[in-house]
């Protein structure tokens, strides 16, 4: 039985969506396209860890006036993982780099979780953009976090799963059994709906990996950085959207990532964990709409 999609009835079926590609770095780029191509302001959306652009859907949703372009990062969902590289940050930030100069360049950019990671490590590069979003940032090391017993586990798990045998490997990564767990892990919700709704979403998309490898490289990626390294030299405004209830960075660690930026706002959204994007998807878009809103003298 498919859990019904508590966005898209009333909001997200009123969009209008297009499904493009590019090549990106000797690779092919999947990405969608939501919104007028009018709309006043354009945001690129990196998703996070072995997610793709479906998770993001309910938070674009909520963003009226915004032509949202969503991605899905090399190596998952649908976009090819990148030839001849290692997945490392270095790559996903060049990648992300040359993606947003084809497809839309100068446009506003938002990241989650570890999409968060990736934006940060390519505007301090020099990805040209005039605002930064970074929605449930890694705040600091994730063995570090609340669950950091869980983290070193998760550690232990992604070794596993890329030494065994190919077959065994695989079929770990991908078990359902081990999905349902992290989903459990990280959902706060006590709505036995929208609770359905997000291990739906987990069961279908969170295996939606090219291969094993690039699922490893990404996920030493996500735990050995984090956005405290990038952000001194970020100069762009900046607006972090984060969970009073988030197990991976908390939210005193949230606070402290705020003063490394040069001029960054944090909004903070209670009783929610690291899925604001399915939980509180309201909230945070209405933060995000009051962020990329002209100021009163006119600029942006």
């Amino acid at each position: 039985m498919t859990a019904p999609h508590p966005y898209a009835a009333d909001r997200l079926a009123q969009i209008p969506v297009e499904r493009r590609e590019i090549d990106v770095l000797g690779g092919t780029t999947a990405y969608w396209v939501y919104g007028p191509a009018d709309a006043p302001i354009t945001l690129i959306a990196v998703h996070g860890f072995r997610g793709e652009h479906h998770g993001l859907e309910p938070v674009v949703a909520y963003l009226d006036g915004v032509r949202v372009i969503s991605p899905d990062l090399p190596g998952f969902g649908e976009t090819a993982p990148l030839p001849g590289r290692r997945h490392d940050l270095d790559a996903y930030a060049q990648w992300l780099t040359a993606f947003a100069t084809s497809v839309a360049p100068g446009a506003e950019i938002l990241g989650h979780s570890f999409g968060s990671i990736v934006v940060a490590a390519a505007v301090a590069g020099g990805l040209d953009t005039p605002r930064v979003i970074l929605v449930n940032p890694i705040g600091a090391p994730a063995l570090e976090g609340p669950r950091g017993i869980l983290t070193r586990l998760a550690v232990f798990y992604y070794w596993a799963g890329a030494r065994l045998p190919k077959r065994l490997g695989d079929a770990l990564l991908r078990s359902r059994i081990v999905v349902r767990v992290m989903s459990v892990s990280m959902a706060k919700t006590k709505d036995k709906a929208l609770l359905a709704f997000i291990h739906e979403q987990h069961d279908t998309y969170f295996s939606r990996f090219a291969d094993r490898d690039v699922l490893h490289d990404a996920f030493v990626t996500s735990v050995s950085h984090d956005v405290r390294e990038s952000a001194p030299r970020i100069t762009q405004r900046t607006l972090l959207v984060a969970a009073d209830r988030d197990d991976i960075t908390p939210i005193e660690a949230e606070r402290a990532l705020q003063k490394l930026f040069p001029q960054a706002e944090l909004v903070e959204i209670a009783g929610v964990g690291h899925l604001i994007h399915y939980e509180t998807p309201q909230p945070a878009a209405e933060a995000i709409t009051r962020f990329l809103a002209p100021s009163a003298d006119g600029t942006r």
